[in-house]
């Protein structure tokens, strides 16, 4: 961690996660003591001022979507976090659980009491067996200190807290589709309206956030509106966890402050590409976003100036793609990830994605012909936004199309001359 964040300064590799009094010592466990001293909706407007933006892609207010829900009506509403951390490239959720787990229970608390929550879950990927583990034994600290059950720190609010391991896929990653899973059902996104907040679960009212950006709640209600501000650069507010995947020469992730370029995190925190190998383009947040070139790396890493660049920020962890690694066959290889994750709910997902991976295979293999080059940008429009059921498909023709724009040459050497990167 890189910045002078109380709650998250001791988050180093290889420690312990703390206990509940080690935690609690180092300043955590007060913002549920601040929130109850305010209505609810005066929590949701701290949230909403201090311009947390959310953590899991989408960059939406995350106040002003709490905002949405209903006023209580006396029964059960929910609170759940999406753990299922399954995009390509993202890892950063895996730190907080394994690292700090205290830390989100606690932003689950005072999040549960913004919105009037009596049961909160998390959502949790089946493979993060040791953040399982952390967790478990966090819950059961934090209910046997008071501050989880009935009438939490004496006060009239109650809360109860479960886990939920998934069987895992990535459609989880879409709130409906957890939602779904989590009744039991299969993992197909649901229509909206209407909307979590207004009927989710069973339902209910419900508000699913991601991992880092419940994190985020201690500090606000903590140590203010104007401190988690003040942590950004220029307008910008708070921090968030950024990383780097690829052959580079210290992979990993770091809390800094937003607005950070993309070029501060490559070459002063990740120490640069591996000798020997240079920056081709780089997918600014996880498999599902845009490659960007070395000419975008001076870009701040703000949603609305990246997608000025024509890509997302995503979940601000960036793979990098080097100049001996072949494009097409990196683009397979996600591509065959999410033909794979389709829960075949709509057709161009369920259809369109295994067959651009047949296409892409037959380039690989040096069958491809140029017509195919034509019928990957067909369906790049055909899976686009508005011709499918949720983002899954329009997500996973971003990289497809991005390096159709910029390495067109590459696919036509392909065609040509097979792929000319497997001697590497």
């Amino acid at each position: 961690m890189s910045i002078n964040n109380p709650l998250t300064k001791n988050i180093e590799k290889g420690r312990a996660p703390f206990t509940f009094a080690e935690y609690k010592a180092a300043g955590g466990y007060q913002s549920f003591a601040n929130a109850i001293k305010m209505a609810p909706r005066d929590v949701m407007g701290q949230v909403k001022d201090a311009g947390l933006g959310g953590r899991g892609g989408a960059g939406f207010n995350t106040g002003l979507k709490w905002s949405f829900s209903p006023d209580p009506d006396g029964l059960p509403r929910y609170l759940v976090v999406n753990a299922d951390e399954m995009e390509p490239g993202t890892f950063k959720d895996r730190l907080l659980m394994e690292s700090d787990p205290h830390l989100l229970i606690e932003g689950m608390i005072t999040a549960s009491y913004a919105i009037q929550a009596t049961t909160g879950y998390i959502f949790l990927r089946g493979e993060y067996t040791v953040a399982e583990e952390n967790l478990l034994k966090a819950i059961a600290e934090a209910y046997d200190n008071g501050m989880l059950g009935k009438n939490i720190q004496g006060s009239d609010f109650s809360l109860d807290i479960y886990l939920h391991t998934s069987a895992g896929r990535y459609i989880c990653g879409e709130e409906t589709a957890l939602i779904n899973a989590l009744e039991g059902k299969r993992a197909n996104p649901r229509f909206k309206p209407p909307f979590p907040q207004v009927s989710g679960l069973w339902g209910r009212p419900t508000l699913v956030n991601n991992v880092e950006t419940i994190c985020n709640i201690p500090g606000i209600l903590t140590y203010g509106v104007d401190w988690f501000k003040g942590l950004g650069l220029g307008d910008e507010c708070g921090t968030r966890i950024s990383g780097v995947s690829g052959r580079v020469k210290n992979p990993g992730c770091w809390e800094m402050p937003v607005g950070t370029t993309f070029r501060t995190l490559l070459e002063d925190y990740a120490g640069g590409m591996q000798d020997g190998y240079e920056l081709k383009a780089f997918l600014p947040g996880g498999g599902s976003t845009d490659f960007l070139m070395p000419e975008h790396l001076d870009l701040p890493m703000i949603p609305g100036e990246v997608a000025k660049a024509g890509s997302r920020l995503g979940t601000s962890l960036i793979m990098v793609l080097d100049d001996k690694t072949c494009p097409v066959g990196t683009v397979r290889n996600l591509i065959k990830f999410f033909a794979h994750e389709s829960c075949g709910w709509c057709t161009p997902c369920r259809d369109g994605l295994p067959w651009v991976e047949h296409i892409l295979n037959k380039m690989e293999e040096g069958k491809g012909e140029m017509k195919d080059i034509e019928i990957l940008k067909e369906m790049c429009g055909y899976m686009g936004p508005g011709n499918t059921f949720c983002a899954l498909a329009p997500g996973a023709a971003e990289p497809l199309q991005s390096s159709l724009k910029y390495f067109m040459d590459e696919y036509e050497s392909h065609v040509k001359h097979g792929c000319s990167y497997k001697s590497h």
